[in-house]
């Protein structure tokens, strides 16, 4: 089945309007190899993790492969909002793709691999330790390697400082302690996301600072990689809609220009993805388009593409009829999944859940098999449709909408009937651990039930700004016709670090072993 593509930033006419994604791939890297563009991004304590996407253009994008199956440690078998993979970097170096993630308190870790769309290594940590985030990778000409990385005020007390470290030239250790080189604490504000560079014998350390929604891009440079370092800012939101801009990664392409891809926060959606033209005034970059002889740049809006290569354009999966043996690109668990959560049933283009245990104290945005995507367009509806005939009794299942605000809406069977169950609830966070709070109302009982569709309708209500509002409404249906709605309208309220995610659950809080199964026919996603 051929779905409707829901946000396409390629006009089709060699020209591009931003944002090139908007999806929630937050704190993005980005290289070129050969004719070809890798982008990878944060995802915390879902799996699998750290999603790898592809282009031909840096305007249409697809995901291809994900670096890691699960998040490293026992700990992550469990939903940690807020917690594990933060902000990666992608290097290819000696015809080797090279990962490096942090995990804020575990410490830097490195995977690698020869080829993008199989496996990635076993995660390396190069770096032990609590507050280490951001690292980037950087192999100099004269064969050494060093990491820059910046810090974690939460797991260490201080941040807006860059740290450098030599590593060893295959990337797998560090060597020595490596030393502070910029202090951004008077002038440059929560620096973060460094990404270091080299060009015309200048090294270069392009880093947001002044925070996710309010701040800058900096670029730092020095002839000495261990400094000291100048300081410019060189892209502001200026009169644009593009708060923030943030973290991202500078390219050259085919055609020898210069380009930034960053991310902009819009709040419940997360952070998207904008790409901006880049040149250079007397060794330095600015980004975006200088107005009125300022010497940085604002964000573009529609500019012409990079390269003029792709004549259908195309963009990151989200609905899905399950009619492939394997479980889409598109979905990731709410914490590291087992093999026996599911199955995929081509044959008869289904997916198959199955309940997992979950004890009554556990919330929804708590439970860690619920089955996840993210946000595809600003506003959009999704139908889920459910075949609730072989649930076993006490067996929960349905659509969730997964964020600081959370809910859910579907079914509970029990010995004679089914009850729908609307599911509202909210997370508060202390030292990144979260505390849920939920009440569940049942809506209807039925006596016999097969299929039940699901309805979740996002729909922006006010822009403010640059401050997008949303609102989130549930409605069921038995007939895939008409349609009752659940309760009043949700805030849409982004998670931790993330924007709101919407999918799926199947628990049981009464069995340990239920032999139930919940079908899902389709997911289909629509404007």
């Amino acid at each position: 089945m051929e779905f409707k593509k829901m946000w396409i930033s390629d006009n089709s006419d060699g020209t591009y309007t931003n944002p090139v994604l908007y999806t929630d791939y937050s704190d993005p890297d980005m290289i070129r190899v050969g004719d070809d563009y890798y982008m990878i991004a944060s995802s915390f304590c879902n799996s699998p993790a750290i999603p790898l996407l592809h282009s031909k253009d840096m305007v249409n994008w697809k995901v291809i492969n994900y670096v890691l199956n699960h998040v490293p440690g026992e700990r992550f078998f469990n939903p940690e909002h807020g917690c594990g993979v933060w902000a990666p970097a992608i290097r290819y170096h000696n015809d080797t793709f090279y990962v490096c993630f942090p995990m804020p308190d575990e410490g830097i870790f490195m995977c690698t691999s020869k080829d993008p769309y199989g496996r990635f290594s076993e995660p390396v940590c190069i770096k032990e330790g609590k507050g280490y985030i951001d690292p980037c990778p950087f192999w100099d000409e004269d064969g050494k390697a060093y990491l820059v990385t910046a810090f974690a005020r939460s797991r260490i007390g201080f941040k807006s400082i860059l740290h450098l470290t030599e590593m060893a030239p295959d990337g797998m250790s560090v060597i020595g302690e490596g030393v502070h080189i910029f202090d951004g604490n008077e002038t440059q504000p929560t620096i973060e996301g460094p990404k270091l560079y080299k060009r015309n014998g200048y090294y270069y350390i392009f880093a947001p600072a002044g925070g996710v929604k309010t701040g800058w891009q900096t670029v730092l440079r020095s002839k000495n990689i261990w400094g000291p370092y100048e300081e410019k800012i060189v892209m502001r939101q200026g009169d644009s809609d593009v708060n923030g801009p943030h973290q991202g990664a500078y390219v050259t392409d085919t055609n020898g220009d210069d380009w930034f891809l960053h991310f902009q926060d819009v709040y419940a959606a997360g952070r998207i993805i904008h790409l901006q033209p880049m040149h250079w005034e007397n060794d330095w970059p600015i980004i975006g388009i200088a107005k009125d002889g300022n010497d940085y740049g604002e964000p573009v809006k529609t500019y012409k593409k990079p390269n003029n290569l792709v004549t259908n354009p195309y963009c990151p999966d989200d609905s899905d009829d399950f009619n492939s043996d394997t479980l889409g690109l598109q979905w990731q668990w709410n914490a590291n999944y087992s093999n026996e959560w599911y199955d995929t049933d081509s044959k008869n283009s289904r997916l198959i859940l199955y309940p997992v245990h979950k004890e009554t104290t556990c919330a929804l945005a708590d439970t860690k098999n619920l089955l996840l995507q993210k946000w595809t367009a600003p506003e959009f509806s999704t139908v889920a449709r459910l075949n609730v005939s072989d649930l076993a009794t006490d067996d929960c299942a349905g659509f969730v909408s997964l964020g600081v605000i959370f809910g859910g809406l579907g079914v509970k069977k029990t010995d004679t009937a089914y009850n729908i169950i609307s599911i509202r609830g909210s997370q508060t966070f202390h030292n990144e651990k979260a505390t849920s709070t939920e009440t569940i109302t049942t809506l209807e009982t039925v006596n016999k039930l097969t299929e039940l569709y699901i309805r979740y309708t996002v729909k922006q209500i006010s822009l403010i700004d640059s401050k997008p509002s949303e609102t989130i409404t549930f409605e069921y249906s038995f007939d895939g016709i008409n349609y009752t709605k659940a309760e009043d309208e949700m805030e849409a309220v982004a998670g931790r670090w993330v924007g709101v995610k919407c999918g799926l659950f199947c628990y049981n809080t009464v069995n340990t072993n239920s032999d139930g199964k919940l079908y899902v026919d389709s997911f289909i996603f629509a404007k």
